[in-house]
């Protein structure tokens, strides 16, 4: 079976300029950068869709769906940064390693979002264990060097969050950031949370890194160290299903200024990685298949799992056990969703003798996230809570695999890749012996400066004065 793609992949300044657009015609604000499709055909023929943005023009880009706010909240600088993360990248490294002057030789290393694997699952039209072995046997051919799987990353992040969640619930009396609680894996939610919405969102984030840069770390830190090597020696590349995870791995704060180096180096979208196989010009048959490797230094046969919940991380689902447990010594043993606005919007509550004592929201998509913030600026959130994520359906829709025809998300497909996702076994952040023994022999411990380190960040209130922000009764 020959690798085929229904067209080429998306730029990030087409997808950037499609979003910008489409953004604009529905807002209900006017502005001086409100766009037209005339303005947007000046800017093509510009040569944006090439990646190059003339600095005369008056437009800014727009990252995806990062960009509630009409204000350019993508600056050049970033937006430098972010076109460099593309195949180009990595083939430019990947030559670099075949030249004879060893001195620019890098360590190349791939982790791929479980969210990801259901994508090469159909279109490799096999189960996702087979596919994620095809998929490290391929990139080990092109000269990878190690392929993990991030879910490792995504036991830490869900258990730090999960005592996050406990210690804000205690101190909720006498604190009033401490409730809701939102979750901070989506860099799609967060810039709009740090750019738009900010005092009124920042401090009630969670402060637990996301699974690619909780890998990030480890992988610079931890692994480096295993392999005797320094951070700047990796060149560590990211597959995930979501155009802003560029833009996450470019964030200020994950960047080491000493040795000049990033926790995650480069992101590539599904998309671009088959974009990749389909230019090597070969089939899923020719491809041998490789075990994923793992970050003690040896390769890991044990099989793909994944978290409870929706096509995500399941934060929502893992936390609510855990408080259930931790706060009211109650075990749930399954979550029933009542469905509010939609599919995307949906609350769980935990009751007894008719109290409620925890409840839960998960708000996928910028229409109801702009319902949820509306809500939050009339003080009616009744959630301690809310699992946020910015693509409508979660991470399987990410628009780095997912999208159709028009910039529609191809339903046929996400259906497809649930499926598949729901297929693999859960495994339990509290039982992988992997992450305990990574807690000691990383961490040193649970409670160690070097967890607040690797595992936390903050994140900041980069908002315009409120005059400046837009009204929260904006229809999108």
């Amino acid at each position: 079976m020959a690798l085929n793609i229904s067209g080429a992949p998306y730029t990030m300044s087409e997808v950037s300029i499609g979003r910008k657009k489409e953004k604009c015609e529905n807002c209900t604000k006017q502005c001086n950068k409100k766009q037209s499709d005339e303005g947007i055909n000046s800017l093509q023929e510009k040569g944006v869709a090439t990646g190059e943005v003339a600095e005369s023009t008056s437009v800014q880009q727009v990252l995806l769906s990062a960009c509630l706010a009409c204000d350019g909240c993508v600056s050049e600088n970033e937006g430098q940064r972010i076109s460099q993360q593309n195949l180009d990248e990595l083939n430019h490294v990947l030559a670099l390693n075949k030249k004879c002057d060893t001195s620019k030789h890098k360590i190349l290393m791939v982790s791929v979002c479980p969210q990801s694997l259901p994508f090469f699952a159909i279109k490799f039209q096999m189960d996702v264990p087979a596919a994620a072995k095809k998929l490290c046997g391929f990139l080990k051919s092109v000269g990878v060097h190690y392929v993990f799987d991030t879910t490792v990353a995504a036991n830490f992040s869900i258990l730090e969050s999960q005592r996050e969640f406990v210690q804000r619930f205690r101190r909720k009396l006498h604190d009033s950031n401490a409730m809701p609680m939102f979750t901070s894996s989506c860099p799609g939610w967060i810039r709009y949370a740090e750019r738009v919405l900010g005092s009124l969102v920042t401090p009630h984030i969670c402060t637990a890194r996301s699974p690619q840069q909780i890998m990030g770390s480890m992988v610079k830190d931890f692994f480096a160290r295993q392999q005797k090597l320094t951070p700047d020696q990796i060149f560590h590349v990211v597959v995930a299903p979501c155009f802003d995870k560029k833009l996450e791995a470019v964030r200020e704060e994950f960047y080491n200024s000493i040795l000049e180096t990033r926790d995650v180096d480069c992101v590539l979208t599904s998309g671009e990685i088959l974009h990749l196989m389909e230019q090597s010009k070969v089939t899923v048959e020719e491809v041998h298949s490789a075990p994923l490797d793992h970050v003690f230094g040896e390769t890991s046969d044990l099989g793909v799992t994944r978290h409870e919940g929706r096509g995500s991380e399941g934060f929502l689902e893992h936390i609510f056990k855990h408080a259930a447990k931790e706060l009211f010594g109650i075990d749930v043993q399954e979550i029933v969703y009542k469905t509010l606005r939609n599919r995307d919007f949906q609350e769980v509550a935990l009751e007894r003798d008719g109290e409620t004592l925890l409840q839960f929201a998960a708000v996928y998509g910028f229409r109801n996230i702009q319902t949820l913030v509306h809500r939050m600026r009339k003080g009616k959130v009744p959630y301690q809570l809310v699992e946020v994520l910015s693509c409508p359906g979660g991470c399987l829709s990410g628009r780095g695999q997912a999208e159709g025809e028009g910039g529609r998300p191809d339903r046929p497909l996400v259906q497809q890749m649930e499926e598949h996702y729901s297929s693999l076994p859960v495994r339990l952040p509290e039982a992988n012996p992997e992450v305990q023994r990574l807690y000691q022999d990383w961490l040193d411990g649970h409670d160690s400066l070097h967890v607040q380190q690797c595992l936390h960040t903050q994140y900041k209130n980069h908002s315009q004065p409120p005059s400046h922000i837009p009204n929260s009764d904006m229809q999108w």
